[in-house]
């Protein structure tokens, strides 16, 4: 008799699920709704530091993008060897990868938006996979696996629309969303692994 009963309470989990699914996509509609067009405008250009040294425009801004490259490189090997963290499931493997990656990746990118600003933007990936990772670690792989994607889907959309429609709403949300939600799966759900707290720092510092 006891089959029926886990049945039903998988059952209700499904439904719960998809309630929070289905507020959080109307919260974010009405966000989007009540939020007026946010056109780029020149003056997102203009850095606190303009100094050119040996004629590189920008040059503390440039030169300030090469760590990343530093920690992204040695981490991204370390990730796909395999032989350093003790990460057990696949989807954080991805996770961690695409992070690095997208670490890395920002090094070349910041380095030529500051050598040469523009209206054409780099949309790092890094946000979105650490709270794809955090989801898979302290909810569930396939939910986080799941997210993991609709980020990286959601990370295309806004870029394509910031270049269509010269509206930067879409990645206002990217930038707002992680850093309400990384610190509410932090707090509301148990790690999975020993000294996490120091990983989430390191990871903050980055």
């Amino acid at each position: 008799m006891r089959w029926p009963w886990d049945k039903l309470q998988q059952l209700q989990r499904r439904e719960n699920r998809g309630r929070v699914w289905a507020a959080a996509i109307l919260l974010w509609l009405l966000l989007m709704l009540a939020t007026p067009r946010i056109p780029r405008t020149p003056s997102l250009h203009l850095f606190a530091d303009m100094r050119n040294f040996l004629g590189v425009p920008n040059t503390l801004n440039v030169l300030t993008s090469f760590p990343l490259l530093l920690v992204g490189v040695p981490a991204l090997v370390l990730c796909l060897s395999g032989c350093c963290f003790g990460i057990s499931m696949r989807g954080e493997i991805w996770g961690w990868v695409l992070f690095y990656a997208g670490t890395a990746a920002a090094a070349f990118g910041s380095a030529y938006y500051h050598l040469k600003p523009d209206d054409d933007s780099v949309t790092m990936t890094s946000a979105a996979s650490l709270l794809s990772i955090l989801v898979i670690e302290r909810i569930d792989e396939r939910i986080g696996m799941a997210c993991l994607f609709s980020l990286m889907t959601f990370v295309l959309v806004s870029i394509g629309c910031e270049r269509t429609f010269n509206d930067l709403r879409l990645c206002m949300m990217f930038h707002i969303v992680p850093c309400i939600a990384i610190p509410a799966l932090l707090f509301l759900f148990p790690p999975k692994y020993t000294h996490s707290r120091f990983w989430i720092c390191a990871t903050g510092k980055i």
